[in-house]
């Protein structure tokens, strides 16, 4: 579809948009509802179903933005996304999630995963910017750079695999005989959800970006990236409520692994993605906002995220969507 035709459906668009997010929380939720039964059904262990499933069921959505997104050219939405989800997984959610209850983690998150999610953005960066050492200073991820992204992204799952082995984890669990046929519905369900919903947001935000004369990249920064980041903050809100901090921690570092080295991996796959150098100051904040994780780990008691901490994760989530919507 032509920019120009978006223009003129754009209340047509802007319905699909809302919908299209609809679509997409619910036909994660059915894969990864689906996709955990099937798993158990054919005695799959929890391992596998908590890793595979569950934890990328929450990126699905911008996985799925992401790839529509790569199809049609639009690197800066897809970027944008990618970036934006991982700033609002740190501020947004654990922000809200500490503010339910204070958060407090195990020492393998704070030496482990938090550093890891935070070298793959440094990764990410460093393969974005590599063409300012050349004379061309074409700033891209390439196809190669997306393979690069995508080998990390197995050594993460090596390492997982291992630490749940080592830990014993692995116990099976089969269902019921008749639970087969419900799980591949669901499944397919997802599948089809995910597809139109995908599409629909990444039509609908065009069509926002060419309404509102603002940048696709704003629009994936803020609207699109909060939106896809749902499915986080319902499994963080929920698992802090409850008192499982680990849950609602490693939920979030998880999904900012994925996002960055599998979504980016895949997208720069389907299409080369240009990369924009104010896009740098986006990548700052990523980073900023892990260094911020790791401080107000290691200053509250027992490793533990307080709520004033949570509530200033917030402020300065707030601060940054100002300075998004100025510099747009």
């Amino acid at each position: 579809m032509r920019l120009g035709t978006r223009e003129r459906r754009a209340p047509m668009a802007y319905l699909l948009f809302a919908l299209g997010f609809v679509l997409l929380l619910k036909g994660a939720d059915l894969l990864v509802e689906g996709g955990s039964a099937l798993a158990r059904r054919f005695g799959v262990s929890e391992l596998a179903v908590g890793l595979v499933v569950v934890s990328a069921g929450t990126s699905l959505p911008e996985l799925v933005v992401n790839v529509f997104a790569s199809a049609e050219g639009s690197s800066e939405l897809a970027i944008g996304n990618v970036l934006g989800s991982n700033i609002a997984n740190v501020l947004l959610i654990l922000g809200l999630s500490a503010l339910i209850r204070a958060l407090r983690i195990q020492d393998s998150t704070l030496l482990s995963e938090i550093p890891f999610s935070l070298t793959a953005m440094l990764l990410v960066a460093f393969l974005a910017n590599a063409a300012l050492f050349n004379q061309g200073h074409i700033l891209i991820i390439s196809r190669l750079d997306a393979a690069i992204l995508l080998g990390f992204f197995a050594l993460f799952l090596g390492y997982v695999y291992r630490e749940f082995r080592r830990d014993g984890l692995s116990a099976r669990d089969p269902l019921g005989r008749g639970s087969a046929g419900a799980a591949f519905g669901r499944v397919s369900a997802g599948v089809v959800g995910l597809a139109l919903g995908g599409h629909w947001v990444v039509d609908g935000a065009l069509a926002v970006s060419a309404g509102l004369s603002v940048s696709e990249s704003l629009v994936g920064l803020t609207i699109v990236a909060v939106g896809t980041s749902v499915p986080e903050l319902a499994a963080s809100g929920v698992a802090a409520y409850r008192g499982k901090a680990d849950m609602a921690v490693g939920n979030v570092v998880g999904s900012n692994i994925f996002n960055l080295l599998w979504v980016l991996g895949v997208s720069g796959l389907i299409r080369p993605l240009s990369f924009d150098v104010v896009s740098n100051t986006d990548i700052l904040m990523v980073i900023f906002s892990n260094v911020l994780l790791l401080v107000a780990v290691a200053i509250g008691r027992r490793n533990t995220i307080e709520r004033w901490e949570g509530a200033l994760f917030l402020l300065v989530y707030g601060a940054y969507l100002t300075f998004v919507a100025i510099r747009g």
